[in-house]
């Protein structure tokens, strides 16, 4: 039949003969029967060594990629091998692994629609199962961490996301080098303990070549990072910096708020949020209108924002000296207002503001922009799914993503 000659160049395999191929159309299923080649001998499935073959087991059917709308199924009688060195077992077959009923060509057939498509739409599209999927990704990814080359790291990226019902959190740690940005290593939780994982994992050689590590206030991260990374430059994620000062922002702005209504003045500071958080160039024209009007009262609202705009040059220097002066004087002045949210943060930054100094000490090579990018895909990545119920399973999507792991290679490539 011309499908077992096609599969004979396209999956073929020494030692093994595709013999004949039956159509049940009832099922939608072909199945092709395989033997082994007159003479080869059967390989352990422990060592992985030549043995020779003495029994024969029942049947055994593997799945392989649909053809045409027709479910595929390769059939074989597996042998017991008489291994001297690790006695009797299964023989090892080249297109499966283990007890797994899907062929290899066909798991990473649907691993590489997986990454397309949510696991339950790659199963509904191949009238297959979300497990079968599930056991897809799970071999791909597990190939591609063994075989990954780990080295040379010479910045990483590290934040946490939320997940789950609760506050479920996990740590990611990301490569954000140019030309190599790739998801290292995923931990639940975002303890010391579970950071701590990940400099275990690639070892104190690699861990002290890292140069540049870029990360937010969270204390656990800061001390770890010092103590393993003790010839990085940490570099503070700009992203929380400023998310920090608009917290402070809308904090002053919506007790100002209550504070007049409940002395009978006119609320100005009604729907004016957004037109104190987000950039002069970025405001619409509604909010363009509506920030010329407050900005004609003497609010605390409106020193806190003249002081958030003025504070955004700090990004502008390149020298760390200068950018220091600037950021002294401009804490000095923010402790002068009688602004509390304001001034806690100005004691914020002046507590790291070494830390802040480094990202001009990186000449600015390195900021938390590709974190958060990483950060949004992981999000997407889970939302697809609309939430994994356990965390092996994030973990199995998220390194089969973002992690760019190496894929083992087939005789043809069917995608």
């Amino acid at each position: 039949m011309l499908l077992t000659r096609l599969l004979n160049a396209c999956h073929h395999f020494p030692g093994f003969v595709y013999t004949g191929a039956r159509l049940r159309a009832s099922i939608n299923t072909i199945d092709i029967d395989v033997r082994p080649r007159q003479g080869s001998k059967a390989r352990c499935s422990g060592c992985h060594e030549p043995g020779s073959g003495y029994d024969l087991m029942p049947q055994r059917g593997f799945e392989f990629i649909p053809i045409w709308g027709f479910a595929v199924i390769l059939h074989y009688c597996m042998r017991r091998v008489d291994c001297v060195r690790c006695g009797v077992k299964v023989e090892e077959v080249p297109w499966g692994t283990g007890k797994h009923q899907l062929t290899k060509a066909y798991m990473l057939y649907l691993a590489q629609w997986a990454r397309k498509l949510s696991w339950k739409e790659t199963a509904q599209s191949f009238h297959t199962s979300w497990e079968k999927v599930h056991q897809a990704v799970a071999y791909v990814v597990e190939w591609g961490l063994l075989h990954r080359q780990l080295g040379p790291i010479r910045a990483i990226g590290v934040d946490e996301i939320a997940y789950g019902k609760g506050h479920k959190y996990l740590t990611l740690v990301y490569q954000i080098e140019t030309g190599c940005t790739r998801l290292l290593w995923v931990g639940e939780e975002r303890t010391k303990a579970a950071f701590q994982k990940f400099f275990d994992l690639i070892g104190t050689q690699l861990t002290q070549r890292i140069e540049f590590v870029c990360s937010d206030m969270w204390k656990p991260y800061l001390d770890l990072i010092k103590e393993n990374c003790t010839a990085a430059l940490n570099i503070l994620d700009r992203f929380h910096v400023v998310a920090k000062l608009n917290l402070a922002i809308d904090e002053i702005r919506s007790g100002e708020a209550r504070q007049l209504i409940k002395d009978g003045y006119e609320p100005i500071l009604k729907r004016s949020r957004w037109c104190l958080l987000k950039r002069p160039e970025n405001l619409t024209d509604t909010q363009r209108i509506k920030l010329s009007e407050v900005l004609r009262y003497n609010l605390k609202s409106v020193r806190a924002y003249l002081f958030k705009e003025y504070f955004q040059r700090f990004w502008d220097y390149d020298s760390p000296t200068w950018a220091g002066k600037f950021l002294d004087q401009w804490c000095a002045e923010v402790m002068r207002s009688r602004i509390d949210p304001l001034k806690k943060f100005a004691r914020t930054v002046r507590n790291h503001r070494e830390l802040l100094l480094n990202y001009f000490r990186a000449r600015k090579q390195f900021s938390s922009g590709v974190v958060e990018g990483l950060n949004n895909k992981a999000k997407v990545t889970m939302r697809k799914a609309y939430g994994f119920r356990t965390f092996k399973a994030t973990e199995l999507a998220l390194y089969h993503v973002l992690g760019k792991l190496p894929e083992p290679k087939l005789a043809h490539s069917f995608y």
